[in-house]
């Protein structure tokens, strides 16, 4: 199966192994070994997954409801009835269906990381390090840096700073052009006071992707704290040009979920 990626901003990544990648569809193709019910399953959950993109999730759970009928060990259906349980509010829904994706692959990096991603955003950030530790050791996950910089930014939102830091550069260790992890570091910096650090950080991310409302913002407030006023009003002109509708929430936003499905 392909990875579906329904990542939404700048952390806190969950993935499906499904059908989709993006928001591009395309015909899944049957495997040797699978079912005629565990086929028309994954269909259900490429449909759901559609729906659920597109933000029609009453019909995204009659698709995915129907898949788990199908298949009750389909690990993206269990993943995407989660994700579809978080948008609407009902935690403890989203977190069986996470827990019985991992019962069908506990070793799962994917699945893992998901789980780490739900529990960090229900503030329970020291049973999410179990998770994102568990991402990582998997050999076969394809994007451990994803997992990484998750752990660094629920460690930062817990307020370990020094997990957050280590986790973030082991992010970039593994892919030195990850914005993400050099924003969050931007970030942890400006939060201790080290703003040379932090300007270090940010001009490696400009040299490698245009600057969203965030990275603005935190450079500016970076460039006033090291006296240069006339760089910090050429950051907020940016911001007002090219966000106007931007409101800075005190220093920078907080990333936004996304998450991942298994790799089978």
């Amino acid at each position: 199966m392909r990875r579906l990626d329904l990542r939404c901003g700048w952390a806190l990544c969950l993935v499906v192994t499904g059908a989709l990648v993006g928001c591009a569809s395309t015909p899944k193709q049957a495997q040797p070994e699978e079912t005629r019910e565990q086929s028309a399953a994954a269909l259900q959950v490429q449909l759901g997954q559609q729906y659920l993109i597109n933000g029609d999730l009453e019909k995204a759970q009659d698709k995915l409801k129907r898949a788990l009928e199908l298949d009750p060990r389909s690990v993206d259906a269990h993943t995407l009835v989660a994700v579809l349980n978080e948008r609407i509010g009902r935690p403890e829904i989203a977190e069986t269906h996470h827990r019985k994706a991992l019962a069908i692959k506990p070793d799962d990096g994917a699945l893992n990381n998901n789980f780490g991603v739900f529990l960090c955003g229900q503030g329970r950030y020291a049973e999410s390090r179990t998770y994102f530790d568990k991402a990582t050791s998997d050999p076969f996950y394809k994007t451990p840096g994803a997992a990484f910089a998750n752990a660094g930014v629920c460690a930062r939102k817990s307020g370990d700073l020094t997990a957050s830091e280590t986790n973030f550069r082991r992010a970039l260790d593994l892919d030195p052009r990850n914005t993400v992890a050099l924003y969050e570091l931007a970030r942890v910096a400006h939060e201790r006071g080290e703003y040379l650090r932090a300007r270090a950080f940010i001009q490696r991310y400009e040299a490698l992707a245009p600057p969203d409302a965030a990275l603005l913002s935190l450079a500016a407030d970076v460039e006033s704290k090291l006296g240069d006023q006339a760089h910090a009003e050429k950051y907020r002109e940016r911001l007002q040009r090219d966000f106007p509708d931007y409101a800075d929430p005190g220093q920078a936003t907080e990333p936004a979920p996304s998450k991942e499905t298994s790799s089978s």
